[in-house]
């Protein structure tokens, strides 16, 4: 009898500490700030986000326990990074930079092996050139290998390519203004390349509920391609860029964008859009910093079923 005793309060005493450590770890995640409660707010006020730097482009892991984000520094962007380590989260410190070219928009692989961005280095690694290519470096065990990999000609071009994110697949969605017009080069179109064994097959471009002949880009698509999120100029708007979503319906085609609303956009420039892997928070870039708001208004755009 005493040694049932014991046993069911050895059992009892580890689900309880086993509970307990899993509060603690959801506590230590998303670099322990408490959650947006009534709408977006900045994002780690003083730490990530700052007054004197321009924060843009970032990113979690799955578990929430590393962080990827983009900074201007005197003109020049480089990624920082920060994670957790026990109980603690270190220091922000620099993943990716270069004196001479910009490394930005940070994105991991569906798989976390790799970390993709995007620079406008040219592939000798010893200059900048005038577009920007999508990049990538690969996971060693628990430490990035920093040699930058190009992604490669079904991907890149000879202008610009900006921003990515992934399917759970590993589609990769991103902007191009491979066909802008000489004299319009910031117009930018959403893209698509579908990952078949492993490989990026030939990048085609999203259709007209999506793109536009002006400015769309920065995308980030759902893993399980429901929505995508993307940052747009339209007349519309109201301010520089704003924040505009589209919902996938039965028929798989894209409904027409619409616009998130004045609780998303303001007068200033609204970008780099990224939903938590868990699903929970919509991070976005305005105003140079980063800021986040919990993931349930995007469920307050979707169309009604007549309504595509």
């Amino acid at each position: 009898m005493k040694t049932l005793i014991s046993s069911i309060f050895i059992l009892c005493l580890f689900f309880t500490n086993l509970i307990y450590s899993q509060e603690v770890d959801n506590k230590l995640k998303y670099l322990g700030q408490a959650p947006p409660t009534t709408g977006p707010e900045i994002f780690a006020p003083n730490l990530i986000s700052t007054q004197e730097e321009s924060e843009f482009g970032s990113v979690f892991n799955q578990q929430a326990t590393e962080f990827y984000y983009g900074v201007d520094v005197n003109g020049k962007s480089e990624i920082r990074f920060t994670k957790l380590e026990g109980n603690t989260w270190s220091m922000p410190r620099t993943l990716l930079s270069h004196p001479k070219y910009s490394v930005n928009d940070p994105f991991l692989s569906p798989d976390e092996k790799r970390l993709y961005f995007i620079s406008e280095r040219t592939v000798d690694g010893l200059q900048a050139k005038e577009d920007y290519d999508i990049w990538y470096i690969e996971r060693n065990n628990s430490e990035w290998n920093l040699e930058m990999i190009n992604a490669g000609p079904f991907i890149n071009s000879d202008k610009s390519e900006y921003y990515i994110s992934f399917t759970l697949t590993g589609d990769m969605y991103f902007a191009s203004n491979r066909e802008a017009k000489n004299e319009r080069q910031h117009d930018f179109n959403i893209y698509v390349s579908r990952n078949i064994n492993g490989a990026f097959q030939p990048s085609k471009l999203l259709g007209n509920t999506i793109n536009t002949n002006a400015y769309e880009a920065d995308v980030f698509i759902d893993p399980n391609e429901e929505y995508l999120i993307f940052c747009a100029i339209r007349k519309e708007g109201y301010g520089q860029g704003d924040l505009y979503i589209s919902f996938k319906n039965k028929e798989g085609s894209w409904s027409k964008a619409q616009n998130m609303g004045g609780l998303i956009n303001t007068p200033n420039h609204e970008l780099c859009p990224f939903v938590s892997k868990d699903g929970k928070y919509f991070f976005f870039t305005s105003n140079q910093d980063i800021y986040w708001v919990d993931s349930k208004i995007i469920q307050t755009f979707k169309p009604t079923q007549n309504n595509h």
